[in-house]
C-alpha cells in the first residue's frame, strides 16, 4: 500500500468512550522522498499515566510497517461524556506542550458529528 493510502486509512480521532483523560495530537508523515503528505491525528486514553505513553504506543504501531514517521505536536486533556454527547478539550502536556486544540476539536467533530465539542486553553 502506498504511503498516501496508508495515511488516508489512519482514523483521525480515537479516544476512550467516556471519562477524563490525557490526549496527544500527532502528525504522521510519509517518509517517501518527494512525498510531503501528512495527517494530524488525535489519540486519548485513560490508561496513560503520561502523554508520552500514548505517543510512544501509537507511534510504534504506525511506524513499524515503515514509510511513516510520527511527531507529537502537543497534548492536553479530554473530558468525554458520552451520555450527554459532549467532549471538552483543554489543558496541556508538560512534555509536549499545548496542542492546537482547535485542530483537535475539528478532528473530534468529524468523528462525533452529533456531539457538542468545545475547547479552552485554560486548565491542566
Amino acid at each position: 500500500m502506498a504511503n498516501a493510502e496508508r495515511l488516508a486509512a489512519i482514523p483521525e480521532a480515537d479516544i476512550d468512550p467516556n471519562g477524563t483523560f490525557k490526549y496527544v495530537l500527532i502528525r504522521v508523515h510519509s517518509t517517501e522522498k518527494g512525498d510531503d503528505a501528512s495527517v494530524d491525528i488525535v489519540r486519548g486514553y485513560a490508561w496513560a499515566e503520561y502523554h508520552a505513553d500514548i505517543y510512544d504506543r501509537v507511534a510504534e504501531e504506525l511506524e513499524k510497517g515503515g514509510g511513516l514517521d510520527c511527531e507529537c505536536v502537543g497534548g492536553g486533556r479530554i473530558k468525554h461524556d458520552s451520555s450527554a454527547k459532549k467532549i471538552h478539550v483543554y489543558g496541556y502536556s508538560m512534555g509536549f506542550g499545548r496542542a492546537n486544540h482547535s485542530v483537535s476539536t475539528e478532528k473530534l467533530k468529524a468523528r462525533y458529528p452529533d456531539y457538542e465539542v468545545t475547547w479552552a486553553d485554560e486548565g491542566y
